[in-house]
């Protein structure tokens, strides 16, 4: 039921122009309309076992964040939380959904809710799985890399590929195959792609969590909140004490899972999102 589609299968087919920046994007399914969100470093390939599964019933939405996946990557390039929020809304005007179910995963959660809180759109439902939504945040990574820039970014291709499989396989519990390890290492890969990699890094800043983190009693919709149980970026404490912030808030624990939820266990996202759709 959960298998795995082949990388070139899973390009974003449509193009939409934000702020002279190309944004891909696709839509499958019919029905009421689903959104997913990615998180960071990954992008829209972490919906490949959850999206056909949820568009059997559902017009399902999906797209890579600006400066991911395969959405324009480019020097001097605003790719922080603070722009992704307006990327989010400018996409909900372009599909015309003025209340869907929003599926966000890691900062991909945190778009949905600073663009449910900052910019008043509303859901019907928010499923957020392991979202960086609480100050501070970022690994022992993020913060050596947000220091050292330009360092990291004349790495040898070798070494930076190094760092990068050490870092994605650290989100998930069980072994990656190659052929999905690619997945997430080619976005990233080649001067431009890595380049991208270190500057959405050094623009991870506790700001874009801060603005929103004493807000989370507005929510305005249910909301499910699934955390990896053994999420070794964002500990299951930190799961529970956001859950505690969060009114109307059904938190569930998936065991065997890392961070990488939609990777070690899209049954269990994919049930989560169809029970919020049908409440």
């Amino acid at each position: 039921m959960f298998e795995t589609s082949d990388r070139e299968s899973w390009n974003p087919p449509e193009v939409f122009e934000f702020r002279g920046q190309e944004i891909r994007y696709g839509v499958m399914g019919e029905g009421d309309p689903v959104v997913l969100l990615h998180g960071t470093p990954f992008s829209s390939v972490v919906w490949r076992r959850v999206a056909p599964q949820l568009a059997r019933d559902h017009r399902v939405h999906y797209f890579d964040l600006l400066g991911y996946g395969r959405s324009e990557k480019k020097a001097g390039q605003d790719v922080s939380l603070g722009v992704q929020n307006g990327l989010f809304a400018a996409l909900l005007d372009h599909w015309e959904l003025d209340s869907p179910h929003v599926v966000g995963h890691d900062f991909g959660g945190t778009t949905a809710l600073r663009t449910h809180l900052l910019d008043g759109r509303d859901y019907r439902s928010m499923t957020l799985i392991d979202p960086v939504a609480l100050s501070p945040h970022g690994s022992e990574l993020v913060r050596t890399a947000r220091r050292h820039e330009d360092a990291f970014g004349e790495l040898p291709a070798y070494i930076h590929e190094a760092v990068l499989r050490a870092y994605i396989g650290g989100a998930v519990c069980r072994s990656l195959s190659e052929r999905e390890m690619r997945y997430y290492l080619e976005p990233w890969s080649g001067e431009r792609g890595q380049a991208a990699f270190y500057r959405q890094i050094a623009q991870m800043h506790d700001s874009h969590t801060d603005e929103i983190q004493d807000r989370y009693d507005e929510i305005r919709c249910p909301v499910t909140l699934l955390w990896g149980e053994r999420d070794a970026w964002i500990p299951l404490e930190r799961g529970r004490e956001l859950a505690a912030r969060m009114p109307h808030t059904e938190f569930g624990v998936v065991p065997e899972a890392g961070h990488l939820v939609p990777d070690d266990a899209p049954e269990a996202v994919v049930a989560a999102v169809l029970d919020s759709s049908r409440r």
